[in-house]
């Protein structure tokens, strides 16, 4: 997320202060939301045998992450706010959403929204933060949102069944594996679609890109079926890299 918001900003006119200021906004409140994410889900990683979870191994102790949260959230503030209080309040609130799912939506039927909102109200950031402020494009918020909740789709086919015992019972879990990676690939390969189609005539290196986008989301939905496979997410961001280089190239600016 840092990486494609700060290729976004680089390429939509920000000066090299801006790019920073996006680089470390997102930076803190993408720490912020991970590392909330371990604290809350600790005792679910430890009974889960999650090797990769530092808190969860007892690598970091709870007090250090909660420090190194604490500290990620409030910093994120200032350097959200640092872009103009109407692109800063975009990305608190973006910011905002992850941490709700975190501490509960994700349970829910709901579980889906936090991804809608955050990854439309980052491409709000981005637009709201350029000289003017310009409101952003419609295909923007669109294609950003689809973007998020494709990937939060297929993020969680590999876990499905862990997660319905541990009770979390989101959108995807309730559908099950083989419907949320098939919900999953046709909403990136939308996000795809928006982003090409949206502008207007697309040259054809957008309609290229656009063929390889769908090439992936069709391989995502049909590979990767194998117990703990993260290949449908491995797809999916895949798909995320190609259709933000789609939407950098269709537009000088996100405004």
């Amino acid at each position: 997320m840092t990486a494609l918001a700060t290729t976004l900003a680089a390429t939509s006119g920000r000066n090299v202060i801006g790019t920073v200021l996006v680089a470390t906004a997102v930076l803190t409140g993408q720490l912020s939301i991970g590392w909330s994410n371990d604290l809350v889900d600790r005792d679910r990683d430890r009974a889960a045998g999650r090797s990769d979870k530092p808190v969860a191994t007892g690598a970091l102790t709870e007090r250090m992450v909660r420090v190194a949260c604490s500290g990620a959230a409030v910093a994120c503030v200032p350097l959200s706010l640092a872009s103009g209080w109407r692109a800063g309040l975009c990305h608190l609130v973006g910011v905002a959403g992850g941490w709700a799912y975190n501490l509960g939506l994700k349970r829910t039927l709901l579980s889906w929204l936090p991804y809608a909102m955050s990854f439309a109200l980052l491409g709000a950031f981005l637009s709201l933060g350029l000289p003017g402020h310009p409101a952003p494009h419609w295909w923007v918020l669109a294609g950003a949102a689809l973007l998020g909740v494709g990937a939060h789709f297929l993020n969680v086919v590999p876990d499905v069944e862990a997660d319905l015992a541990a009770g979390i019972l989101g959108l995807p879990q309730r559908l099950g594996a083989d419907h949320a990676r098939t919900v999953g690939a046709v909403l990136l390969a939308a996000a795809a679609a928006i982003v090409t189609l949206g502008p207007g005539s697309p040259p054809p290196w957008a309609l290229a890109g656009l063929t390889v986008a769908v090439a992936l989301v069709v391989t995502a939905a049909t590979t990767g079926r194998g117990a703990g496979s993260r290949l449908p997410f491995l797809l999916a961001l895949a798909t995320a890299a190609v259709t933000v280089a789609l939407l950098i190239g269709r537009g000088s600016d996100l405004g």
